[in-house]
C-alpha cells in the first residue's frame, strides 16, 4: 500500500489521480489533500477519500471543512498548508498537480523529506529545475513524470544508457488554433482558445497549448528531468497525440511510446512505477482504426512562445523564471477577458527583454524575480 499525498486535487490531474486511486483501493490510500477554491468539489473529495489532513486557499474556507469533518480531518489553508500537505508524516509520494510555480515550495520540502515527487507541475522545473534536481539527487527522491510526453520519454528511456542518446522528441498537438495563421487569430475569444481538440485540461495549459508556450515549458522540463541540452530536444507537431514523445539513439533507432490521449496512464505509471497497473474499461489502441498518423515541424514564427521558452532555456538563469511568471500573469489576463489573445506573447517578450539574468539564482533570488515580473506585467496592462 503506498500512502498518496496530493496537491492540486480539484484541478483535472488531481481529478484523475482521484480516479486511479479509486480504481486500485489495494494499492493507494490518500493521506492528505489540497485544493484550491472549488470547496464544493473538496468537499465530495474528502468525503470519500478520508484523508487526514486537508488544505485550502483562502483562510475563510477552513470553518466550512472543519464544520463538516470536526476532529476527523485537520485543516490548514495557503502557502503553508500547501506544504503540510506535501510533507505528511505518513505519505510516502506526493503529486504535484497544481498549476503554476505554487508547486515550488510544496516540492523541494516534500523532497526534503525523502518523498518520491510525480510531477504534473511542470512550472516547478522551469522555475528552478537547477535547485529541483540537485536536491533531488542529495535526498535519493525519484523525480517521476506525469506530463505524457515526459512520461512517454521516461518509459522510452527504460533499458537503455543515456549516453546512447541522440535526441529526444516531444510531440505537441497544436492547440485549439493550429489550423489558423496569426492572422486568423486577431480578436479570438476565451471559449475558442479552451476547445482543445484532443485533451481534456485546465484552463490555463489549454491556453499554454494553444499559445505553444505548455510545449516550450515542457522542452524546459525536459531538460532538467533528463539532463539533455537544448540543441538535442526537438518539436513536433502531432495532431492525434496518438505517439507521445520519441527519443531516437545513436545507431538512429527511435523509440516512442504510443497510447490513446489519457492522463490517467502517465498518472498511473508514475504512482505505480516501476509496476504497470491494469485498466480493464480502457479502450485499446488500434491503428489500423486510427489509419493515419500527420506530423509537422513546428513554425517559430508563428507559435512564437515556443521560441521565446528555447531562448529562454539557453540563457538559463533567471531567464526561465520570468518566462513562466509573464505567461502565468498574461494567460490569468486573457482569462478573464483583459487582453487579446495576441497580446499574451507581447507581454511575455517585454518581460524577457528588459530582464538582467542572474545566472546562477539562489532560491530567494528566484522568488524574488518571479514577484518582480508578475508586477511587471500587471502594471502593464493596468
Amino acid at each position: 500500500m503506498k500512502n498518496i499525498a496530493l496537491i492540486g486535487s480539484t484541478g483535472s490531474i488531481g481529478v484523475q489521480t482521484l480516479e486511479v486511486i479509486r480504481e486500485h483501493p489495494d494499492r493507494f490510500r490518500l493521506v492528505a489533500m489540497a485544493a484550491g477554491r472549488n470547496i464544493d468539489l473538496l468537499i465530495e473529495q474528502v468525503k470519500e477519500f478520508q484523508p487526514q489532513i486537508v488544505s485550502v486557499a483562502n483562510e475563510e474556507d477552513v470553518s466550512t471543512i472543519q464544520q463538516l469533518f470536526g476532529d476527523r480531518v485537520q485543516v490548514y489553508f495557503g502557502a503553508e498548508g500547501l506544504c503540510e500537505v506535501a510533507v505528511h508524516k505518513d505519505a510516502t509520494f506526493l503529486m504535484n498537480a497544481v498549476v503554476g510555480s505554487l508547486g515550488l515550495i510544496p516540492t523541494l520540502e516534500a523532497i526534503k523529506e525523502g518523498k518520491d515527487i510525480g510531477i504534473a507541475n511542470k512550472e516547478t522545473l522551469v522555475t528552478a529545475g537547477h535547485i529541483v534536481t540537485s536536491m533531488a539527487k542529495e535526498y535519493n527522491v525519484q523525480l517521476l513524470p506525469v506530463d505524457s510526453e515526459h512520461s512517454a520519454i521516461f518509459q522510452s528511456l527504460q533499458g537503455n544508457r543515456k549516453e546512447d542518446i541522440e535526441r529526444l522528441i516531444l510531440t505537441a498537438s497544436g492547440g485549439s488554433f493550429r489550423d489558423r495563421t496569426r492572422e486568423e487569430l486577431v480578436g479570438v475569444t476565451v471559449s475558442e482558445a479552451l476547445n482543445h481538440p484532443n485533451w481534456n485540461m485546465g484552463a490555463k495549459i489549454t491556453i499554454d497549448s494553444a499559445t505553444m508556450m505548455n510545449k516550450g515549458l515542457e522542452v524546459i522540463e525536459a531538460h532538467w528531468l533528463f539532463d539533455i541540452p537544448f540543441d538535442k530536444i526537438d518539436v513536433v507537431i502531432h495532431k492525434e497525440s496518438i505517439i507521445h514523445s520519441l527519443v531516437e539513439y545513436c545507431d538512429k533507432s527511435v523509440i516512442a511510446q504510443l497510447g490513446t490521449p489519457n492522463m490517467k496512464l502517465p498518472i498511473a505509471y508514475a504512482m505505480s512505477y516501476p509496476e504497470r497497473l491494469e485498466f480493464n474499461q480502457e479502450k485499446a489502441l488500434n491503428l489500423w482504426e486510427i489509419g493515419t498518423l500527420h506530423f509537422e515541424k513546428p513554425d517559430v514564427e508563428r507559435f512564437r512562445c515556443l521560441q521565446f521558452a528555447y531562448e529562454a532555456g539557453r540563457i538559463g538563469g533567471t531567464m526561465p523564471t520570468v518566462l513562466n511568471a509573464a505567461n502565468e500573469e498574461a494567460t490569468k489576463h486573457f482569462l478573464e477577458g483583459n487582453i487579446e489573445f495576441l497580446s499574451i506573447e507581447e507581454h511575455i517578450e517585454k518581460a524577457l527583454e528588459r530582464h538582467e539574468v542572474i545566472s546562477h539564482p539562489s532560491l530567494d533570488h528566484i522568488l524574488e524575480v518571479d514577484k518582480e515580473t508578475r508586477a511587471f506585467v500587471r502594471s502593464r496592462i493596468e
